[in-house]
C-alpha cells in the first residue's frame, strides 16, 4: 500500500482531529488544550515525546530501524484573535479566537504523518522529528523551540526540514507550490512617535504641530521605497496605524504611527532599518520637532534551499501528477517563523491550496479572514506529502 493510499484510509480521523482543534482555538505560546489533543493523537505510536518548558510545544522523534540522517517536519498549532464568521458545524466555540490561517489543518496533517511513518518504521534509515509548534502568529514559537533544543532532539541535527501551509484562496484545492530561494518576506515593524508642543489650533505658529510632520513622514517613506531601493530586491512599507489628537481645535503634543516593513534579503533589511529611522528623525528635525523611531525586528526572510525545493516539487509530481505541482514565480509578502529553522537547516516551505471546491480561488476569503474556509479534502494528501518527503529524503541520504 502506498503512503497516499494509507493516508486516504485515515482521512476521516485526520479530519476529526482538525475539527476538534478548530472548535477550541488557542492563541500564542500557551495552547494547553491543543497540546493535549496532539498528545492524544500520538498516544500509542513508537515516538519519543517531549513537551516545551516555556511554551506548550510538542516534539516527537521517530527512530527508524536503521541508523541514518534526521529529517524535521513542522506543523504550527496556534490560532488568531479573530471572531469566526463561517457558520461551519465545527466553528470556533471561543469568542475572539479562530483558526483563520489553517494551522488546525497543519497540526492534523502532521499527526497523520506521524502515524503513517510509524507504520513504516522498519523502512526508515534515520529519524524523523515532528515539530508541533505554538506561537507562529507573531510570537516567535519556532525560535523558542530551537532554543529549547528542538534541533538536537534526535541526537544529530536535521539534514533537511519541511513545512506545509494551506491557503484558503489563490491556489485551487489540492495544488502544491514552492520555489527556490526567498519564499516569504522578513516582517519587521517601524514604530514612530513624533513629539511636538500642543496648543490652540487657531494659532499654530505658537505651537509645534506634530501632525503635518507625521503625514510628511508617511509620504516620504513611500518615496524612499521607490527611490532608494533596488526594484529587483523589493521592499514594502505600509503604515497601518496612525493616531493623534482628540478634537478639531486642539493641536496635540504627539502623533504616532506604526508601519509593517517587508523585505527579501538581509542587505535590504539592514538598510531599511538604518534609512527609515534616519528619515523620520531628519523630517522631525526639519520641522523643529523630535521623533522617537524604533525599528522592531520580526521574522527573518523564509529562504528555501534550492535543491530541497526542487526535491519537494519532484515528490509532489511523482505522488499526485505533474499538474498538482505548480511553479511559484514570486515569493509571498507574508512572513513565517519557519524561517528560523531554515536559517539553520536546508529545507523547503510548501504551500497547499485548500480553497473549497464550490468557491472561486481568486475571490474566496483569504487566510486571516473571519470568513476563511479550508477544504478538508486536502488533509490526506498533506499528511501523505509530509510522510513521503521524510521517507524519500532518508532513502536519498
Amino acid at each position: 500500500m502506498t503512503i497516499r493510499e494509507a493516508a486516504a484510509q485515515v482521512a476521516g480521523e485526520i479530519a476529526g482531529l482538525r475539527h476538534d482543534i478548530h472548535r477550541e482555538p488557542e492563541i500564542g505560546l500557551d495552547l494547553p488544550k491543543t497540546q493535549r489533543k496532539v498528545l492524544a493523537a500520538l498516544d500509542g505510536l513508537p515516538l519519543e515525546i517531549s513537551t516545551g518548558r516555556e511554551l506548550t510545544s510538542v516534539t516527537a522523534v521517530l527512530r527508524g530501524a536503521r541508523p541514518g540522517p534526521v529529517v524535521l517536519l513542522r506543523g504550527d498549532m496556534d490560532a488568531l484573535p479573530v471572531t469566526e464568521a463561517t457558520g461551519l458545524p465545527y466553528a470556533s466555540l471561543i469568542d475572539g479566537a479562530m483558526h483563520a490561517c489553517g494551522h488546525d489543518l497543519h497540526t492534523a496533517m502532521l499527526a497523520g504523518a506521524a502515524r503513517l511513518l510509524s507504520e513504516r518504521r522498519a523502512d526508515l534509515a534515520g529519524s524523523v522529528i515532528f515539530m508541533f509548534q505554538p506561537g507562529e502568529e507573531g510570537y516567535h514559537g519556532a525560535r523558542y523551540m530551537i532554543e529549547e533544543g528542538l534541533l538536537e532532539a534526535a541526537g544529530d541535527r536535521p539534514a533537511s526540514a519541511y513545512a506545509l501551509h494551506v491557503a484558503s484562496y489563490w491556489l485551487p484545492s489540492g495544488t502544491f507550490t514552492t520555489r527556490p530561494g526567498p519564499m516569504l518576506a522578513a516582517t519587521d515593524t517601524l514604530e514612530v512617535i513624533v513629539k511636538g508642543r500642543g496648543g490652540h489650533a487657531s494659532v499654530p505658529h505658537l505651537n509645534a504641530d506634530p501632525i503635518p510632520a507625521a503625514c510628511e513622514m508617511v509620504i516620504a517613506l513611500q518615496t524612499m521605497v521607490t527611490r532608494r531601493f533596488d526594484v529587483f530586491d523589493p521592499v514594502v512599507i505600509t503604515v497601518g496605524s496612525m493616531h493623534s489628537g482628540t478634537v478639531n481645535n486642539v493641536i496635540p503634543d504627539e502623533a504616532t504611527f506604526h508601519a509593517t516593513v517587508r523585505s527579501y534579503s538581509q542587505k535590504a533589511r539592514s538598510r531599511l532599518e538604518l534609512e527609515s529611522v534616519r528619515l523620520v528623525r531628519d523630517i522631525a528635525h526639519a520641522h523643529g520637532l523630535e521623533a522617537d523611531a524604533r525599528y522592531v525586528p520580526g521574522y527573518p526572510v523564509t529562504v528555501n534551499d534550492s535543491a530541497e525545493a526542487a526535491f519537494a516539487a519532484e515528490v509532489v509530481s511523482d505522488m499526485f501528477g505533474a499538474g498538482r505541482a505548480v511553479p511559484m514565480p514570486d515569493p509571498l509578502t507574508g512572513g513565517e517563523d519557519f524561517s528560523y529553522v531554515l536559517e539553520q537547516v536546508p529545507g523547503a516551505f510548501v504551500m497547499l491550496g485548500a480553497c473549497p471546491p464550490d468557491a472561486d480561488a481568486e475571490t474566496a476569503p483569504s487566510n486571516h479572514s473571519a470568513a476563511a474556509v479550508f477544504d478538508d479534502c486536502v488533509l490526506a494528501d498533506g499528511a501523505a506529502l509530509y510522510a513521503e518527503l521524510a521517507l524519500r529524503r532518508l532513502v536519498r541520504a
